[in-house]
């Protein structure tokens, strides 16, 4: 098309739209709103996705827990423990088991922090803390990447009401990585870091991977594993079995516990997958909701173009037919109104982008989200561009349908 064709069409284009002022301005708005809206949503929905797929580190197939509630005065939680862990490791199809105080991605359990200098005045980096003893490694399937595990010897019994800690503990990657920023993760294991302010505890090893319970904190590879068993009356077992196992020894073992020992209950049994369905519900409602938002939004957008393009059409049929008569082809009018559209568009999806950039500025200060990045913008411009032109299409192609003769019809 030639640069006066152009010219051509847009002075008629730009007329037309300043005398419907009204319609064209609405859905520009619309369309600015719509994007607005669709680029946060899809920026959010990507980011809950990405947190759902987070791998925990530990063996969730095939990994479950249960609580034992001791009571009555013959309940001794020291023995019941031992008696328990000893039944439950022997048991087939079980590959291994320890008490634990906490559960991965649960939403529930402890965090401390640990700062790499003694004293009140330097700030401490958070993480989720577990306890528990030798056998973590297998419990868990996770890997030991530096230093040493724990042995038998490194176990002590936590009692209640004890707030010291013991002089050994082994971290995940990630926290290494959080307390020496500047140094080799390797060659972190054997250094010091310090716990209430002043006590200090040697990092014997490095795991590759560990979640902390609570899967919307920012820092949730960050854990550290204490070698202590606990000795309360209410305790927790997580339990690994073997491939394809776990639903069948649930049952089982749920029954074995109970009827071991009379003086204590047992609860709460649950699997991991059930545990991370459970912790990420709030994401999947989230992207349901969004979701649905998005799709009415794009088809009331679409409908809102398509009723307008109707109109205009309707408006103009003798201007068309006009048009016609002097040697328009229907091309020449499909594209006056994709090119209308497009107009309209341009100044929909360009404020939209500033609304886009204000609305995540909020979210971000409010809501403690992350930036949006720079290209679900021009992506975002794209698809409402797209949609614009798909939804005026139709009464594109009936306006080029008017026949040349109706522009010598009367009114």
């Amino acid at each position: 098309m030639s640069n006066t064709s152009i010219n051509w069409e847009v002075g008629p284009i730009f007329r037309a739209l300043l005398r419907n002022k009204v319609g064209a301005v609405l859905i520009a708005i619309q369309i600015a709103v719509t994007m607005t809206i669709i680029v946060n949503s899809v920026f959010i929905i990507v980011e809950r996705d990405q947190q759902m797929q987070r791998v925990s580190g530990i063996d969730e197939d095939n990994t479950f827990y249960l609580s034992s509630l001791g009571f009555g005065q013959n309940f001794n939680a020291k023995v019941s423990i031992q008696e328990d862990l000893n039944m439950l490791r022997n048991l087939p199809g079980v590959v291994d088991a320890m008490q634990i105080n906490a559960i991965p991605i649960s939403g529930s359990g402890w965090s401390m922090g640990l700062q790499t200098k003694p004293g009140a005045e330097f700030d401490g980096v958070g993480t989720a803390v577990y306890m528990v003893d030798q056998n973590v490694l297998n419990t868990l399937d996770i890997e030991l990447i530096a230093g040493e595990k724990f042995t038998p010897t490194d176990i002590r019994w936590r009692e209640k009401s004890q707030g010291d800690w013991p002089d050994k503990i082994i971290i995940t990657k990630a926290l290494a990585v959080s307390l020496f920023p500047d140094e080799i993760w390797q060659s972190i294991v054997g250094k010091t870091v310090y716990i209430n302010d002043t006590e200090p505890m040697t990092i014997g090893g490095i795991i590759d991977q560990l979640q902390a319970p609570w899967v919307g904190w920012d820092k949730v590879e960050n854990v550290m594993l204490s070698p202590e068993q606990m000795e309360q009356d209410s305790t927790r077992y997580i339990i690994r079995t073997e491939s394809g196992r776990r639903d069948e020894l649930m049952p089982q073992i749920e029954e074995l516990l109970a009827n071991s020992n009379k003086n204590r209950i047992i609860k709460g049994m649950r699997s991991l997958q059930e545990t991370r369905e459970r912790s990420y519900r709030s994401h999947t409602a989230i992207i349901k909701i969004l979701s649905t938002i998005m799709v009415i939004l794009t088809i009331v957008t679409a409908l809102g173009i398509v009723g307008m393009a109707t109109f205009s059409v309707n408006q103009r049929k003798k201007q068309i037919g006009t048009r016609r008569a002097l040697g328009a082809s229907q091309g020449a009018i499909v594209r006056y109104f994709m090119v209308e559209n497009l107009i309209i568009s341009t100044v929909g999806v360009v404020l939209g982008a500033m609304l886009t950039l204000g609305l995540n500025i909020v979210l971000v200060n409010v809501f403690n989200l992350d930036k949006i990045d720079w290209y679900y913008i021009p992506i975002g411009m794209v698809v409402l561009w797209l949609v614009g032109q798909i939804a005026v299409f139709g009464p594109a192609k009936k306006a080029a349908n008017i026949p040349p003769a109706l522009a010598t019809r009367t009114v």
